[in-house]
């Protein structure tokens, strides 16, 4: 295949942006990403979106976006896999030019949550589950995490407090990180005090759905515009996996299949195995969710891996360290643009410009995004080429 290359990195602030519409979210990503790539012009252009349709009215946004952007004329189509739909438009703008068919490929990745309030939102993120089964019944991605967190607490024996780890970390590595919603440090007896949401699963336990976009240059090493000013990024290995979209319909409901499946394919097409990984950029959207991603992946044995973030071995120094600059808990879950947010500060990370939260020889970053409670899992293996 042929290397891949990020060439060019950008990003919006993560947050309520009621003044700001979808279309100028996009372009001021994109308008990043190609300066950060010293101008590169794309081919095509793969957007990852979740909930356009239900809460901006607003679909078709290939057409839409491209036209805005001013590259009317190019190829142009939206990718939606729930909360993996950034991550999924990653490994769709990666295979077009691993393939060869195009040289530049640009991947946005945008939502817009504050298009609607209240109840509107709930509903527009119950789509996401099996609609006859489980979203009419009234449950949520939230209600669904609680009630995953409350059997893994029951049959891993985890303390009420077990997983704070994940929140306490994120909030420390997010304070340095100048586009995340929340920049302030926790305290355990903050996330002791934290109002529930749904029991067992309080505040700090899940990521607040926030408006944001972040975009990507995707191209071929000899196109590359000269010179370089940072070491380069490539995309060494790239993965996806399904599982059943019911949880009720999987054998273990507590074991990310496709976490295991989607991360295990990229290091074998990378060439590499689990210890050579610097660091790991979890979809933390519930805390649950990146206890269970560490174990399916292999960082911890099954019913450990809220351990990993209670003893700090998640943290910048820690033994795998995650959500390097403060996850989707501190950011804030940006819909279908979490992937490429995640690809973003994986890249800031191995090319040395993560500044306070940067980790010490960083050349190795394993990102993973989740679609629903892991229907869907994509991972990608970025390397800095030396």
């Amino acid at each position: 295949m042929t290397e891949v290359i990020i060439a060019g990195i950008g990003q919006t602030e993560v947050g309520e942006h009621w003044d700001i519409g979808l279309r100028d979210l996009a372009f001021a990503a994109i308008q990043n990403a190609v300066k950060d790539s010293g101008g590169l012009k794309p081919q095509s252009l793969f957007v990852g979106n979740m909930l356009a349709p239900n809460l901006s009215n607003q679909a078709h946004l290939g057409a839409l976006l491209a036209d805005y952007a001013g590259l009317r004329g190019i190829e142009a189509v939206t990718i939606e896999a729930a909360g993996a739909s950034g991550g999924a438009a990653l490994r769709q703008g990666y295979l077009a030019v691993a393939s060869g068919f195009v040289d530049v490929a640009l991947v946005l990745g945008v939502e817009k949550f504050t298009d609607k309030v209240g109840s509107s939102v709930d509903a527009a993120l119950a789509t996401t589950g099996d609609s006859d089964f489980e979203s009419i019944q009234g449950l949520t991605p939230a209600a669904q995490a609680a009630l995953l967190m409350k059997r893994y607490m029951h049959e891993h024996d985890v303390p009420k407090d077990g997983f704070a780890g994940f929140a306490l970390t994120a909030h420390a590595h997010g304070v340095a990180n100048k586009v995340a919603m929340f920049r302030k440090a926790i305290k355990p007896e903050t996330y002791a005090k934290a109002e529930m949401v749904s029991d067992p699963l309080n505040m700090f336990d899940m990521a607040p759905n926030a408006d944001g976009a972040a975009a990507l240059l995707l191209t071929r090493r000899e196109l590359l515009a000269e010179p370089q000013h940072f070491p380069l990024v490539k995309i060494s290995g790239s993965a996806a996996s399904s599982d059943t979209l019911a949880l009720h319909d999987r054998k273990d409901m507590l074991y990310f299949d496709t976490a295991q499946i989607s991360a295990g394919k990229a290091m074998k097409q990378a060439g590499l195995t689990l210890d050579k990984i610097n660091f790991f950029e979890y979809h933390d959207t519930f805390g649950i969710y990146a206890a269970l991603q560490l174990e399916a992946v292999g960082f911890a044995i099954k019913g450990k891996g809220w351990k990993l973030a209670a003893d700090n071995e998640i943290s910048l120094k820690g033994k795998i360290p995650c959500a390097t600059m403060g996850g989707m808990k501190a950011r804030g879950f940006a819909g279908g643009a979490s992937g490429v947010y995640q690809a973003v500060d994986a890249v800031t990370q191995l090319r040395g410009q993560a500044e306070a939260n940067q980790i010490s020889n960083a050349k190795i970053g394993l990102i993973q995004s989740l679609g629903g409670p892991a229907s869907t899992a994509v991972s990608h293996i970025l390397q800095r080429v030396d």
